[in-house]
């Protein structure tokens, strides 16, 4: 949670109705969708940038339908890519850090491309299938009452994780390798990717959050299916050398950051620390979580309530609250004067409006001033739960505190690190030559896209991950 993006609350609570909004011209697509790097944040990093919109661009040019697209890095360490209706492909960090060469990394580019210029999100669209952006609390947030808070935990978006059908998944495959392929590299090196995000999904444990395989399912003969359409590629290419691109990929991400970034806020048994913003704030036992740019969501496990912290604009406490208030729809609102561990703050319980033909929810929300920040605390369920959960929304609110612990404010994120094989060893080896931990080395194989028992020769590049 990083809240440079935006200073006011109300900006965040995007009535679901938006979506229908969202345009699908693919002459719209050249700059990213505000409300997609409000939930994520832009990846700061202009080489990696440059090098998506350059090979971007040029695959555009050799694709079936040229137009006007946009290539975005997004700042997630989830392992995903992909594209929305308006014509824009959106990678993560995190798919940056397990590609493992210049031909992965286009191959799955082409893959994306390919679902805008077949038009698959369009189609998607008309059919009603998409996903809500709210990554976590979507899936575990009773519907009646996801839909009852105006979009907090929905954001507005609909169009991020379309759930693609095996025919479209085919024809991006296809696609990808060809566009790819035009453009110089060895599509061949796609079909082992697929490999690599399998094998992190199901070391994962299958997340809810979210990750590529899950919004473009994987099929049993897909890696044989896209080895073979390359090879065909290759021979098409009339003897042109293709290009894999290995070391000079890795150097590129040389320093990318590798997991959660604990400064746009971590959690640790049970409190949700902001280093940057330095505060902290619990989290009811047993209750899920999610982080993003804009805001923490806390939600109980069956459902029946929610939590978000996010900021609350204004020139002072009182316009803060008003504007809060104003911003979740909630009407006649007791509001009281209160201090919380020191904070001046401001207390109000309300009901929101039904909308769309769902209940309201009954809503406990505590602004509190922190110098010239202003945060909002928003506790949701329904009229009939209130009495059930309006002590576990003033416990959090209560919680709020200043981040003191030194360690939990200099707390680094991981980072990718290349290092070069001294001599012939396993990668199990090498990676205990560099003091990677036995316990992660499967990680670090995944993310190398090897097994621990490959040999890597002297000089051979590979990844470990460090502060």
């Amino acid at each position: 949670m990083n809240f440079s993006f935006l200073r006011t609350g109300a900006a965040l609570l995007l009535p679901l109705s938006l979506i229908s909004a969202i345009p699908t011209s693919p002459n719209q697509g050249a700059k990213p969708d505000p409300q997609v790097l409000a939930q994520f944040g832009l990846y700061e990093n202009p080489t990696l940038q440059r090098l998506i919109v350059d090979k971007g661009k040029k695959m555009t040019s050799v694709s079936d339908r040229p137009g006007d697209y946009g290539f975005t890095i997004v700042d997630s360490p989830i392992i995903n890519a992909f594209a929305t209706p308006d014509g824009h492909v959106y990678f993560t960090r995190g798919i940056m850090a397990h590609f493992n060469s210049e031909a992965q990394f286009a191959g799955v580019l082409g893959h994306e491309l390919g679902h805008i210029t077949a038009r698959h999100g369009q189609s998607q669209q008309r059919r009603s299938t998409v996903a809500g952006i709210g990554l976590l609390l979507g899936s575990i947030v009773a519907p009646k009452l996801t839909q009852s808070i105006g979009g907090i935990a929905q954001q507005g978006l609909g169009v991020l994780f379309l759930k693609y059908g095996r025919d479209d998944e085919r024809e991006s495959d296809q696609l990808g390798v060809k566009y790819s392929t035009k453009i110089g590299y060895d599509a061949s090196q796609m079909a082992d990717f697929f490999q690599t995000l399998q094998r992190s999904e199901q070391q994962s444990g299958g997340s809810s959050t979210p990750t590529f395989l899950s919004s473009h399912p994987n099929s049993a003969d897909r890696y044989q299916t896209v080895k073979g359409l390359a090879a065909q590629a290759k021979q098409n290419a009339g003897g042109r050398q293709l290009t894999v691109g290995r070391d000079s990929y890795l150097r590129l991400i040389d320093g990318l950051p590798y997991g959660e970034d604990p400064r746009q806020g971590f959690v640790e048994g049970g409190v949700f620390y902001h280093p940057d913003l330095k505060f902290r704030l619990p989290i009811p036992s047993g209750w899920k979580s999610q982080n993003s740019p804009t805001q923490f969501q806390m939600a109980e496990p069956n459902g029946k309530a929610i939590v978000v912290l996010l900021p609350a604009g204004g020139s002072s406490l009182d316009a803060a609250a008003q504007a809060l208030a104003k911003g979740i729809g909630l009407q006649s609102a007791n509001a009281q004067r209160t201090t919380v561990n020191g904070f001046p703050a401001v207390v109000m319980q309300g009901d929101q409006a039904a909308q769309q033909g769902q209940a309201g929810a009954r809503v406990l929300a505590h602004v509190i001033q922190d110098g010239s920040s202003y945060y909002g605390i928003v506790g949701l369920t329904s009229a009939e739960a209130f009495a059930s959960y309006s002590s576990t929304f003033s416990g959090v609110a209560q919680g709020f505190a200043r981040l003191t612990d030194a360690g939990k404010l200099s707390r680094q994120s991981e980072k990718i690190r290349i290092r070069t094989a001294t001599g012939t060893q396993t990668l199990t080896q090498a990676l205990a030559a560099a003091g990677v931990p036995a316990s992660r080395h499967e990680e670090l194989a995944i993310l190398n896209g090897m097994q621990r028992t490959d040999r890597l020769s002297k000089g051979t590049l590979y990844k470990v991950v460090g502060r």
